[in-house]
């Protein structure tokens, strides 16, 4: 819901009709229908830890909090001097009609990131770091590794180029907040020029087959070099109940 609602404000600005937007998403459920419902899906996990990615992955953990963010257009930030934290480049909206609750169907994982490169006229091997939905269960974290490796491709990469990480391992998923989760703790590496790690990392699960891929779980706090003078350059991702 809240990189629906950024996209909204983004379009906002470049049509013209405001000079500034906030935007992003807050999340405060009520934790019994959370905790019902999640267990209805077998979703929650039943550690109360919640680890993507990794090998021991049982599910997720519901968290709760709000980000919030300002959005204008750069020219105008760049006119009234204000701290610019990041620049949004390109953002792709899709769905998933033939995916389940718990594990979304790549094809609409692929639809919209591909908009979104198309969009920012990147590639996806100029991406430093990409901010995953994962949430932690052992079925859609996989989906959404190979909709990554079907992005990239089979060849014009190096192993372990690109860096992967879940802000909901540190905080838990936030529901309608968490893409706004993720695109903070985007900026927050940004501003600190370091990579940020994910939690509760021990060993990847072998459905990912990460080492067959060009990424890597970034599991402990790296410096975020710029590569050959170019910007630093993330991704983020959030996959709700049939929207991507």
């Amino acid at each position: 819901s809240s990189l629906y609602a950024i996209k909204l404000a983004v379009d906002e600005l470049l049509a013209g009709r405001a000079d500034a937007m906030i935007t992003g998403g807050v999340s405060r459920p009520e934790s019994l229908y959370t905790q019902m419902g999640f267990s209805q899906l077998r979703a929650l996990s039943a550690s109360g830890r919640c680890a993507p990615f990794d090998a021991s992955a049982d599910g997720l953990v519901v968290g709760e909090g709000a980000g919030m963010f300002l959005l204008k257009r750069l020219e105008d930030a760049q006119r009234d001097r204000d701290r610019i934290h990041g620049l949004i480049t390109g953002i792709g909206l899709s769905n998933d009609v033939g995916g389940s609750l718990l594990a979304p169907n790549s094809v609409g994982q692929l639809r919209a990131m591909r908009a979104a490169y198309r969009s920012a006229g990147w590639s996806p091997d100029q991406v430093d770091y990409v901010e995953c939905h994962a949430t932690g269960t052992p079925t859609g974290d996989p989906v959404e590794v190979a909709s990554l490796k079907a992005l990239w491709g089979e060849r014009g990469w190096t192993p372990r180029q690109c860096a992967l990480g879940s802000v909901k391992s540190n905080v838990g998923h936030l529901l309608t907040a968490a893409g706004a989760a993720g695109l903070m703790k985007v900026l927050l590496g940004m501003r600190n020029a370091t990579l940020p790690p994910v939690a509760n990392f021990v060993k990847a699960s072998p459905q990912l087959k990460i080492e067959e891929s060009p990424f890597r779980i970034q599991t402990e706090c790296a410096p975020w070099n710029r590569r050959d003078g170019a910007p630093r350059r993330a991704a983020v991702s959030a996959f709700g109940f049939g929207g991507i």
